[in-house]
């Protein structure tokens, strides 16, 4: 919850930010197409809510997913522990061959760190996933998460 998904998603197929995202209720859809040197990616994408109340509704979502994205705040510790959880049901309830990317957004809040660089990269490591810091805010690394996502699905 509040870890910027949807503004991820915003960003990646509107090329929008706003600074007072509503959460997202349940889930909300996306699709964006993106070209690839090799392929053109389909992507259709679920945002599902972070609240704790639609919890039981992910699965819904996830199940048949050909990719997962987990996305923890930099500046907080609590959603990184959050999303260990998210990783660990993803691991036990979804087809192994899945995709999974683990993403620290709002890399802009750098001066309010509380999850290093070090301590994402090496949970997505244990954990068979690629790892990216992402800002939905300035927009960076966000077209290299998803064109990362995309090559690794072919």
């Amino acid at each position: 919850m509040g870890t910027g998904k949807t503004s991820l998603v915003l960003r990646f197929v509107k090329g929008q930010f706003f600074d007072n995202q509503e959460p997202t209720i349940g889930a909300a859809f996306f699709t964006q197409i993106l070209s690839l040197s090799e392929a053109t990616v389909k992507f259709d994408i679920w945002d599902t809510a972070g609240q704790e109340r639609y919890h039981s509704l992910a699965p819904m979502y996830y199940r048949g997913a050909a990719a997962a994205v987990v996305v923890y705040d930099i500046s907080s510790t609590d959603s990184f522990t959050r999303a260990k959880k998210w990783i660990q049901e993803l691991k036990r309830q979804v087809n192994p061959n899945l995709v999974m990317a683990l993403v620290g957004n709002k890399s802009d809040l750098d001066s309010k760190r509380e999850v290093s660089n070090e301590e994402g990269g090496q949970c997505a490591q244990e954990n068979g996933m690629f790892f990216i810091e992402t800002s939905a805010k300035t927009a960076q690394n966000i077209n290299d998460l998803f064109y990362e996502i995309g090559k690794l699905s072919m």
